[in-house]
């Protein structure tokens, strides 16, 4: 940082000198920032030029006034409307030479002394009022003569309320990406729906991060969306498929539909000269018949024919009639010249020759009156000459001149469209009370299994594809089980040969010798069998067994069933607990192996409950559910029954799908309770990274249980922990100790000197005790990080139960936190000033 010295010489009559030097400054860091100076362009600076006071009355004097600059971007500036100011307002301002807000200001006693250059160029602002002077005085000036309104466009036509980012001028070659800036014309790019700027599949992520607002750059998120780009709202690309998972692309295109920014604003959309309200535009898009491709700009309606169309254009298309937007249509909306009207508007040449070709005579200066069905009739008379629809050449006609023919929909009366609107609008309170319960942990942490069970339990139906992959994933993982036995065979057949080289030593004779053939050929497969087994060992080593499915289901079928018959392989499968390689729900699959294995198997649903793997390990999957009433509903009060048919929506995604520090959880931040799933036998376990670093799971469950909390997201969330796996813990914790963890080094429980004598809650088992030790250690952390309060759950994955009684808990949980919510909202607005008496 460089230090300024300046020195000034004595002034004499030879010389007479001022300098200064700059100093690189090497001392210990600042504790403050050091003020910027941006350099001031001279042509910005506004000027004014001296009033004349010979022309106007000296009580009665309008001022001009200035705005001073403020700093901005070149790409953000706006321009500050023109107003006139009353004389009054002028009287009352006059005296003052400068407002408190920096604003420019004359008195009545203006002369030439003034030294204001009349030559430059000026931008004036006149304020109609002190309120409107003071609400402008941040808007900078531009070099503009003619200024228009903060809140409108080049065309007059007011903006939204997110800013516009101008589109990016594409200074680069074709093909070129806007990050990485290497060249494959060739390749496909992601393009940003808001700049224009485009992305090669390496740089796309990097460049527009968790797309919470759909695809846009970081640097575009919560600008409004180019116009020229709204048909691709909504449509995902070929790179994104590629990229991301479904469930995921499905999360992203929703956001970027939904989101506020993206919608397509109102104030840039006139009807009749009027521009619409939010309302206004909803009701126009959820009509049974709504205008297709509609964008900013203006146009007309025919609201009893329901005719529609750009304005000074012909029709383009037949809404949905009698809908109160917009003001009366206009004699020339459509720029006809035919003399010939329909409800007020003269028709253009093609309508002309619609209404021959239908044998209407439209000599001279004709009115009609046309309805939504039709029914034509001369203006004034109340006399039905017939329905315009219902002529076949009309049809043949419209579509020659490119004029349109309405749909079924379009013919409603006005109390249809009101039933609909009805049910429009239903359906987005329904959507807007759908509770989100968002469900994560770590791996092998039971998400996966506590996801397919709720599914299972609240009838929600898997769909063809998911059935499709699931049959795929059990194959694979039944061929991945076979495979370790058969690997164990090698290990037994090696432990065999040294016992009975042992025993040989022992004993002599020849029948060692036939003892030790006997021996050997108890794990000895047949040639075909021991093929197939080198093949598989050979496939499973490689990691090549994904690629082979469901191809090996058609070829190897025959085999699997050979083998389960094969009695070395049985006794295999009966020492398959010696091997801790095989998983524990293997043994469900190997005792219908022969069933899995045939082509024609579908599995069923606890197939499914016991499958490994069956969502995608970085994926999103979600489901939509709501509560069936159980036998403790009967007990509850009124509102509470009619809250049953509430809707929830439980998103299931898996640690390493949330990136590094958990970026994606800004996707979720519109959840109503976190779901945070942990295994309670993970205390003893480890993993090891590819450094080989062993790390224990259970304090791996910990430090992302804290990553989650503090995330800025959900920092106002309530959490739920589901300690999984309970009934596993009960068999485990007698063989191994909870102080194998270090975390838990302090368990230490006290039991009693008659722990026989009775079943009271004074002496629970091992288990319930560790659990609750565990749940603590787990509020401990939440309290700590965040000062609120964490609910804890005890869940069993493969038991529907246990599955149910944690989701309702988390059900009220919600429940309380809008009651809780709705209660503060009532104590804010009372205006009782007398103290709570509630505990």
């Amino acid at each position: 940082m460089p230090s300024v010295l300046r020195s000034n010489l004595p002034k004499n009559d030879d010389f007479s000198a001022q300098y200064s030097f700059a100093v690189e400054y090497s001392g210990p860091p600042l504790n403050r920032d050091i003020p910027q100076v941006f350099p001031v362009d001279l042509r910005r600076i506004p000027t004014a030029t001296v009033a004349s006071g010979s022309s106007l009355p000296a009580n009665n004097l309008c001022l001009r006034v200035v705005q001073p600059i403020a700093q901005t971007s070149d790409h953000t500036s706006k321009k500050v409307p023109p107003t006139d100011l009353t004389p009054e307002i002028a009287d009352r301002n006059g005296a003052q030479s400068s407002t408190s807000s920096g604003t420019l200001g004359f008195s009545d006693g203006l002369n030439e002394s003034n030294h204001l250059s009349e030559s430059s160029d000026v931008s004036y602002a006149h304020c109609p009022n002190p309120t409107a002077s003071n609400s402008n005085q941040d808007l900078p000036l531009t070099d503009d003569d003619d200024l228009v309104s903060e809140d409108s466009d080049h065309d007059g036509v007011p903006t939204a309320i997110f800013p516009e980012k101008p589109v990016l001028s594409d200074e680069l070659k074709k093909g070129l990406c806007h990050r990485c800036r290497k060249k494959n014309r060739f390749s496909e790019k992601e393009i940003c729906i808001v700049c224009g700027a485009k992305y090669c599949s390496k740089c796309v992520l990097r460049a527009m991060g968790c797309m919470q607002e759909g695809r846009k750059c970081i640097t575009c998120v919560g600008y409004r969306i180019d116009e020229s780009k709204r048909e691709l709202i909504g449509k995902p690309s070929r790179m994104l498929r590629k990229l991301l998972t479904d469930d995921a692309i499905k999360q992203i295109m929703c956001s970027e539909m939904t989101c506020e920014v993206n919608q397509l604003p109102p104030q840039l959309i006139y009807v009749n000269d009027r521009a619409l309200s939010m309302e206004e535009l909803v009701m126009l898009q959820s009509c049974p018949n709504p205008p297709k491709k509609i964008r900013p700009g203006k146009y007309w309606y025919d609201k009893m024919s329901g005719f529609w169309g750009k304005d000074g254009e012909k029709p383009s298309q037949i809404i949905s009639a009698l809908l109160p937007v917009g003001y009366q249509i206009r004699q020339d909306a459509s720029n006809g010249n035919t003399n010939v009207l329909i409800n007020s508007r003269e028709i253009t040449t093609e309508e002309l020759w619609m209404l021959r070709a239908a044998g209407i005579h439209c000599e001279g200066n004709t009115h009609f009156w046309v309805t939504p069905d039709g029914s034509y009739q001369h203006e004034g008379m109340n006399y039905v000459m017939g329905k315009l629809w219902d002529k076949k050449r009309v049809r043949l006609l419209c579509a020659a001149l490119s004029l349109p023919y309405p749909s079924d929909t379009a013919n409603l009366s006005n109390e249809d469209v009101d039933k609909n609107n009805d049910k429009v609008n239903s359906k987005n309170v329904e959507q807007s009370t759908m509770n989100k319960l968002l469900l994560i942990g770590c791996d092998q942490s039971g998400t996966s299994t506590i996801f397919k069970q709720a599914k299972i339990l609240y009838n929600v139906p898997f769909s063809e594809d998911e059935k499709q992959s699931i049959k795929v994933v059990i194959q694979r993982n039944l061929y991945r089980y076979i495979g370790i036995l058969l690997e164990g065979r090698e290990i037994f057949e090696e432990d065999r040969l040294i016992e009975m080289q042992k025993q040989n030593s022992n004993e002599s004779g020849p029948s060692g010798n036939s003892c030790q053939v006997d021996e050997k050929t108890v794990l000895s497969l047949s040639p075909k069998l021991e093929a197939f087994s080198s093949w598989l060992i050979q496939i499973m080593a490689s990691g090549n067994l994904d690629a082979i499915f469901p191809a090996a289901t058609r070829e190897y079928s025959h085999l699997v069933e050979e083998l389960w018959k094969d009695g070395a392989f049985q006794a295999i499968y009966k020492r398959r607990n010696e091997l801790h390689m095989l998983p524990r729900v293997a043994n469900y699959f190997l005792d219908h192996a022969v069933e899995i294995s045939r082509i024609d198997y579908e599995p069923s649903e606890m197939d499914i409950l016991y499958a490994e793997g069956i969502t995608s390990s970085n994926g999103i999957a979600s489901m939509e559910f709501s509560f069936p009433k159980s036998s403790q509903d009967e007990y509850m009060e009124s509102s509470d029954q009619n809250n049953q048919s509430l809707k929830y929506q439980l998103i299931r995604v898996h640690a390493s799908g949330l990136g590094e520090n958990c970026k994606w959880l800004e996707m979720f931040e519109d959840v109503d309770l976190v779901l945070y799933c942990v295994s309670l036998t993970e205390y003893d376990e480890y993993y090891e990274d590819i450094n080989g670093t062993r790390t224990n799971k259970m304090l791996a469950a910990r430090t992302l249980f804290e990553c989650i909390a503090t995330h800025p997201s959900l920092h106002e969330k309530d959490f739920l922990l589901i300690l999984n796996k309970f009934d596993l813990l009960e068999e485990k914790i007698e063989q191994s100790p909870l102080t194998q963890c270090e975390w838990f080094h302090d368990f230490n429980p006290v039991f009693s000197l008659h722990p026989h004598s009775s079943k009271s809650n004074n002496n629970p088992p091992l288990a319930e005790r560790a659990f609750h030790y565990i749940a603590l250690k787990f509020k401990s952390v939440f309290s700590s990080l965040t000062g609120r309060k964490l609910f804890v759950s005890r869940a069993t994955g493969l038991e529907a139960d246990s599955i149910d009684k944690a989701l309702r808990y988390g059900k009220e949980i919600v429940k309380w936190a809008d009651e809780k919510h709705t209660v503060d909202m009532n104590e804010w607005s009372s205006d009782s000033t007398e103290p709570s008496t509630s505990p």
